[in-house]
């Protein structure tokens, strides 16, 4: 049966420890480029092909603005985001929709409640429940059907793979990438997600996030407007606490965490990484990133412990931190 790398191919990233007793690993594949896409580091099996999940964002935003959608800040950061369900991020993705006139019920992502627990108690006090808007990928959604009244491309079916919009993203993954998709599956939102290697997505997630603004290509200026709106609104790509946003604000990083153990992050001077954690968990990917950065570094070792201590990722006993989940690369 097609699948990702197996155990024997993967190497131990990170821990968790009680009072000094390791009780859990965690254990996966990862990939650094250096500033210029040279291969600085490899740990485990970075060839198998696996589901990028939501670090797939970033190339389906530009996907939609190179389809003649304009996106700038806020709107361009809701785009890419995994968001917490806070208002501000309903806000912003009832805007996208305001743009065309198409209703929320047009969004293909699932029904869901916030993630922020603020928002979801606000949502409970109020007895309205689940909404396609509180989905935390609803923002892409909204971009997405955008794209398609800006094209008169038809909103029914937008998901589908030959959809216009669906193949306009592949040919946006495939041209950062440079690979073509091992397999394609339908994410938990409903859009479609495509298989390729961590070799594949951290080239990808560089040329993306060191793109400029002057480039001749519209792919590339488009890219470099995403990465700086996702760096300039980081409250907009996760929100209060999330660890992209944390990481974003404190460290200038561009991050994006995706489903299923998967981190993608880059350093302000270019350095990038791909992360995958083999069994699916994401509590230790930021901190695996950051700490492959530090090593690399591209980034100072004392601020990414600033960082981390931000992250929760204490373990506890009782009301007590007794330990922690601890990168190990």
């Amino acid at each position: 049966m097609a699948g990702t790398f197996s155990v024997s191919d993967a190497v131990e990233l990170a821990v968790v420890e009680r009072n000094g007793f390791v009780e859990s690993r965690h254990a996966g594949s990862a990939i650094v480029l250096g500033p210029e896409g040279e291969v600085v580091r490899v740990l485990g099996d970075v060839r198998t092909p696996i589901f990028p999940r939501s670090t797939l964002k970033p190339f389906q935003a530009v996907a939609v603005m190179t389809s003649g959608v304009t996106l700038r800040g806020e709107d361009a950061a809701i785009a890419t985001a995994s968001h917490s369900g806070t208002a501000a991020h309903v806000a912003l993705v009832r805007g996208l929709l305001a743009r065309a006139r198409i209703p929320a019920a047009a969004l293909g992502c699932p029904p869901a409640m916030p993630i922020d627990s603020a928002a979801r108690d606000q949502v409970v006090r109020a007895g309205t429940g689940r909404d396609r808007v509180y989905m935390e990928c609803s923002g892409k959604h909204a971009a997405m059907l955008l794209a398609c009244a800006a094209n008169d491309w038809p909103l029914q079916g937008y998901l589908g793979l030959e959809h216009p919009l669906q193949r306009k993203v592949l040919d946006v993954l495939e041209r950062f990438t440079g690979e073509r998709p091992a397999a394609s599956g339908v994410d938990g939102c409903g859009a479609p997600v495509h298989a390729i290697s961590l070799t594949g997505l951290a080239r990808g997630i560089q040329k993306l996030t060191t793109s400029q603004t002057s480039s001749p290509f519209a792919f590339f200026r488009e890219a470099a407007v995403l990465t700086e709106a996702a760096r300039e609104h980081p409250w907009a790509v996760g929100g209060p606490g999330r660890p992209d946003t944390v990481a974003m604000e404190r460290l200038g990083v561009f991050a994006k965490i995706g489903a299923e153990g998967v981190m993608v992050m880059t350093a302000p001077n270019g350095t990038s990484t791909a992360v995958k954690v083999l069994d699916g968990s994401p509590r230790a990917t930021t901190v695996i990133a950051l700490r492959l950065l530090a090593d690399s570094g591209a980034l100072e070792h004392d601020a990414v412990d600033q960082v981390q201590a931000e992250l929760d990722l204490w373990v506890m006993g009782g009301d007590r931190p007794v330990g922690e989940i601890r990168a190990t690369v």
